[in-house]
């Protein structure tokens, strides 16, 4: 074989070594770049999967603030509701608190009158206030109908919530504050003092 086609056929082979060099080299770089292109990808993944976590707490914990408003809420709306039923409840009780206490003033009148000694009257001032009497009587089934009662507290110990001290005595046989006499009568309607009792008690 001429000398020339050897060195051709050489240069030939040398020149395959390089294309082969150059693919592995090519297919080195292509592979590199996959693998980087690849770890990037995870990346970014990564961080967007922190993000939404973020954001997945913060939505939680905002839900969590929003729900104990609304139990607060529905809370005071419930004792909202309570109290206005027993403000209600209390108006209709009471109503007719300020027409009983005009009554009671009649019926001061009419113990006033039933007073007098009925041995110094004639006949017809008897009858009349036997008739006085009648009414008085039926004046006072009417309160204790709609929840009034009296306070009358004779030989008990002087309360200051339902009851006033006008006068005082010295009773050696009573121990001290006890009252003593009931001046003017005090009434309760449906167990509230709208009236306190005038009173005498006992001071040695």
């Amino acid at each position: 074989m001429p000398k020339k086609d050897i060195k051709a056929k050489e240069k030939e082979e040398q020149v395959e070594v390089v294309k082969e060099q150059l693919e592995e080299k090519e297919s080195s770089c292509n592979h590199n770049e996959t693998s980087c292109d690849h770890e990037c990808h995870c990346k970014n993944k990564d961080k967007k999967d922190d993000n939404l976590k973020k954001q997945i707490e913060t939505l939680e914990a905002q839900n969590k603030e929003l729900l104990e408003k609304v139990k607060i809420a529905q809370a005071e709306l419930v004792n909202y509701r309570k109290r206005k039923d027993e403000e209600t409840n209390t108006l209709l009780k009471y109503a007719n608190q300020d027409l009983i206490m005009e009554i009671i003033l009649v019926i001061d009148n009419f113990e006033r009158a039933i007073k007098l000694d009925d041995n110094d009257l004639t006949d017809e001032l008897s009858k009349f206030l036997d008739g006085f009497k009648m009414m008085y009587a039926t004046l006072n089934d009417i309160l204790k109908k709609y929840g009034v009662e009296e306070i009358n507290r004779v030989g008990e110990v002087f309360d200051p919530t339902q009851e006033e001290a006008l006068l005082t005595d010295s009773v050696s046989e009573l121990d001290d504050d006890v009252v003593i006499e009931v001046l003017l009568k005090g009434y309760k309607l449906k167990g509230r003092v709208i009236r306190p009792a005038s009173v005498k008690i006992n001071q040695k």
